[in-house]
């Protein structure tokens, strides 16, 4: 069975929508800043699907598009302006950064009240402690995915194969939260395929075409497929090869449609529950 991605955030946007409609009574207009450096054609493709997911639901959406060339005091001091604007909700700098800037240093700036993108170290500490907090919107997007699909992760196997920031650690702590018995692999991971073959709910984060295939897949198997990568010919395609392991599953994502279109609903609500906290 598919697990619609796009379907589902269409549904989140829209219970997002009332949740606007509710706060702009009271006179709030949730507000996401969006900050992006040069013209990288993925950020900007990202960006603008962004700005659409605000419109959809009536967030104010505020974009800054500096040129590759700004300095990372320049950047900062954006980041300090819009901590201190009490009309903004969410703050996000998109990455990648130009190599001249310190991400760590960027993140660290963003006031974790308004780390919407839930990267800052106190949102990753909250994830890991159980505390209220932002978490970061891949791993958020594909728990409320499996939440929808009234997928059960208690006593579960879970199994990801990726050891991100953004997307391995965090889905890791969040599957153990559900109390999922969680492996996390990586490159270093010997026998791969045996230690994926166990896993009643596989998470494929490794930026790596099509390299889970049936071998490497339970039958009856919830496969996630986080990969976002190209072909030669230039077709879209994920971590997991679709076609040669998707008969083999209970449910699966697609790519795109997946978990892509969550990744921006849970974006779009974490800024809402930011104003809503206020």
């Amino acid at each position: 069975m598919l697990l619609d991605g796009k379907a589902t955030s269409k549904r989140i946007k829209d219970e997002l929508k009332e949740r606007v409609a509710v706060l702009s009574q009271k006179g709030k207009t949730p507000t996401l800043a969006v900050v992006i450096l040069g013209e990288d054609p993925a950020s900007h493709v990202y960006v603008r699907s962004k700005k659409r997911a605000c419109e959809y639901i009536g967030i104010k959406s505020l974009a800054y598009e500096l040129p590759n060339e700004t300095s990372e005091e320049e950047l900062l001091n954006l980041v300090h302006e819009l901590n201190n604007n009490s009309d903004v909700n969410g703050i996000l700098v998109q990455l990648p950064l130009p190599s001249h800037i310190s991400e760590e240093k960027v993140i660290m700036a963003i006031d974790p009240k308004k780390d919407v993108d839930g990267f800052h170290p106190i949102s990753v500490g909250n994830l890991s402690t159980g505390n209220q907090g932002f978490i970061s919107c891949t791993p958020y997007g594909i728990m409320e995915l499996l939440k929808r699909y009234n997928v059960s992760i208690e006593g579960k196997k879970c199994v990801v194969v990726g050891r991100s920031n953004i997307v391995g650690k965090p889905i890791s702590m969040l599957l153990l939260r559900e109390n999922g018995t969680v492996t996390i692999c990586h490159s270093k991971t010997k026998n791969l395929k045996e230690e994926c073959k166990q896993a009643d709910i596989l998470i494929a984060a490794i930026g790596r075409a099509q390299m889970i295939t049936k071998e490497y897949v339970k039958e009856g198997a919830v496969v996630i497929d986080v990969g976002m990568n190209r072909l030669a010919d230039g077709t879209l395609c994920g971590d997991v090869d679709y076609d040669n392991v998707a008969a083999h599953t209970s449910f699966i994502t697609p790519v795109p449609g997946g978990v892509g279109p969550m990744t921006i609903a849970m974006l779009m609500s974490n800024v809402v529950q930011s104003a809503e906290a206020e």
